[in-house]
């Protein structure tokens, strides 16, 4: 594990050690497991990798000019692989010496809980690549998924949408609150006014800089200014204050009353891109698509992921609530290129 400074490394070793603790219940064998795991401020392991995984902030001149320092380093037959949620790859490619060794292998936190791995592709990718990846992450235990390598990829890019709806939402007072309750009662594992704080203010407003410009929707004034200390949940302070983990929501009136759209407000904007994903080809199928999208953002997972929620409602029917919507709050409801898939139409298994 390496880092600019051992003070970063530190951290996340402790972190391990207590995950080895969990893990690793044979007190004998847990020793071994540990070891595996070395702190390595000079990069000395790289020479010896068979697999770089890369996972600095998102930026792409950072990104590359790592890229020039790894790769004279690395054996020839090496993967290096970014962990970047939303740079499209065609951005760093270009500036690799072995592209076709080059992929996307994109995690999601909790990464020791969550099961998706996305294999971001790109044109110059070897097909033995995405094969020996694909092995990684099956000896991790972890369910690859391969993916365009177009802005947001596949999870980042449906959940986008719907975390910005919700911040629009907060923005204009419905409280946090009652936002998340209302995606919680669709079945969501946890709010998306909580999963911002969760995730990061900072990298909700970095995602949202990569994605807002390709989708096309406009960035709330809640994500577009972060204050160093008040980053969410990592720092105890984000929409929410947090305390032990876990947020305090304030008290909502007994009397208010959540406005009728909400729960469509959310939730649509996440399958109208969902629909846009499988018409541009992101995802191979539709099941790939919905497995992706439950194991990455923990979606509804009784609804059958979003394509099969939509034959479950209805693709016109729902097309019809995106253009009221549309009408009603504008043209960031307007039904995506797709909906006349006919896989949109077969009979719910």
């Amino acid at each position: 594990l390496q880092d600019r400074e051992q003070r970063f490394i530190d951290p996340a070793m402790e972190r391990a050690q207590a995950l080895f603790a969990k893990k690793v219940r044979d007190d004998s064998k847990r020793p071994a497991v540990a070891a595996r795991l070395r702190a390595d401020l000079e990069g000395n392991g790289v020479a010896e990798a068979d697999l770089v995984i890369e996972a600095i902030i998102e930026n792409p001149e950072a990104k590359r000019a790592l890229y020039q320092t790894l790769e004279p380093k690395m054996k020839q037959d090496a993967l290096l692989t970014t962990n970047t949620s939303s740079i499209p790859l065609l951005e760093l490619r270009d500036h690799i010496q072995r592209p076709a060794q080059f992929a996307g292998l994109h995690y999601f936190n909790p990464v020791a809980q969550m099961p998706l791995v996305e294999i971001i592709h790109h044109d110059g990718m070897a097909p033995e690549t995405e094969r020996r990846l694909a092995a990684f992450c099956k000896a991790l235990g972890k369910f690859p998924v391969p993916v365009a390598g177009s802005p947001g990829f596949l999870v980042n890019r449906v959940l986008f949408p719907y975390m910005l709806e919700a911040a629009t939402a907060y923005a204009e007072g419905i409280p946090g609150p009652v936002i998340d309750k209302a995606a919680v009662k669709f079945g969501m594992p946890m709010g998306p006014i909580e999963l911002i704080d969760t995730v990061g203010l900072d990298v909700a407003a970095g995602v949202g800089r990569e994605l807002a410009p390709f989708l096309g929707l406009q960035i709330p004034a809640a994500l577009q200014t972060v204050e160093p200390d008040k980053r969410g949940k990592k720092d105890g302070q984000g929409i929410y204050t947090w305390e032990n983990g876990k947020p305090k929501k304030p008290d909502v009136a007994s009397d208010y009353q959540a406005p009728a759209d909400l729960e469509d407000r959310l939730i649509l904007p996440l399958l109208n891109e969902a629909v846009a994903c499988l018409h541009e080809g992101v995802v191979a199928d539709a099941d790939l698509l919905d497995a992706g999208v439950i194991f990455g953002t923990g979606f509804a997972p009784f609804r059958g992921g979003p394509i099969q929620h939509i034959r479950a409602v209805g693709a016109d029917a729902i097309v019809e609530r995106l253009k009221a919507l549309q009408q009603r709050h504008g043209d960031r409801f307007a039904p995506r290129p797709g909906w006349d898939n006919p896989v949109l139409r077969e009979p719910v298994v």
